[in-house]
């Protein structure tokens, strides 16, 4: 039996990856008679194509329920949590330890679009929109985002997210940076952090593109995420809905790595 409608939908073995992560019906209400797997098939397509719910093709459940799903489950964390697992999955693929002890930190400006929502100016990208600071593991791995006005500093970007680690960083001891997070961040990253940030800048002599060491880690990540054209702009209200669909990309990202190892 065919189970792939579109290129963008999970094929057997990479469902099995995913099909015991996903919440249970509630117990006390109607039964669930939708299909988990289409409903998961249906916000990968609109996470690669780049569509508006309303027009999820009809092969897939009402797009009302399938955004009925998607809400519940980025309100209760349910996709950082199914992120997180095929993270520390992917990670023991490699040979490394679930918990990363070194990372790299950097932002993205993305454009927003006419739909209502936050948004700032980026005065040194010329941008109006929002940005990701984005912190990933050697393995380019996303580790946590947060998501603010382009307006926002990425020094006060940065503070916003070391604040708010999660769990999974209770390793983390080091962070690669650019030139942008130098000054006073280094200092209190020190006071009040168990990690340290280590800067790493352009030669003096360098003329043109060169890979620079450890930084190309989290360009490969954003690299990635351009492949998803929901997140070729900022389409969202909320700057939560923005990070959960960062998340959804990388989920279809580990994913597919997983079943190819």
């Amino acid at each position: 039996m065919k189970t792939q409608l579109y290129p963008t939908d999970l094929n057997d073995s990479q469902w099995d990856y995913i099909k015991d992560l996903i919440p249970p019906a509630k117990a006390g209400g109607r039964p669930r008679t939708l299909d988990m797997r289409q409903v998961v098939n249906a916000i990968l397509y609109l996470v690669v194509g780049g569509i508006q719910w309303r027009m999820l093709p009809r092969e897939y459940p009402a797009w009302k329920s399938v955004y009925h799903y998607f809400r519940t489950w980025r309100t209760e964390g349910t996709w950082q949590r199914i992120h997180d697992t095929l993270r520390a999955l992917l990670r023991r693929r490699h040979g490394r330890h679930k918990h990363p002890t070194a990372g790299c930190l950097d932002s993205q400006s993305v454009k927003t679009t006419a739909i209502p929502g936050v948004r700032g100016y980026d005065a040194g990208k010329h941008i109006k929109g929002r940005k990701r600071h984005v912190l990933v593991d050697t393995l380019g791995l996303l580790i946590t985002v947060v998501v603010t006005t382009a307006a926002v500093q990425d020094r006060d970007g940065a503070r916003t997210l070391l604040r708010h680690l999660p769990g999974a960083c209770k390793k983390l001891r080091r962070i690669w940076v650019d030139g942008a997070y130098r000054g006073q961040l280094l200092d209190w990253v020190a006071e009040h952090c168990r990690c340290r940030l280590q800067v790493v800048l352009r030669s003096d002599d360098q003329q043109g593109f060169a890979v620079l060491p450890r930084r190309w880690v989290v360009e490969r990540t954003f690299a990635w995420l351009n492949h998803h054209r929901r997140l070729s702009k900022d389409y969202e209200v909320l700057p939560a809905t923005s990070e959960t669909m960062i998340y959804i990309a990388m989920i279809r990202i580990m994913v597919r790595q997983l079943a190819r190892t």
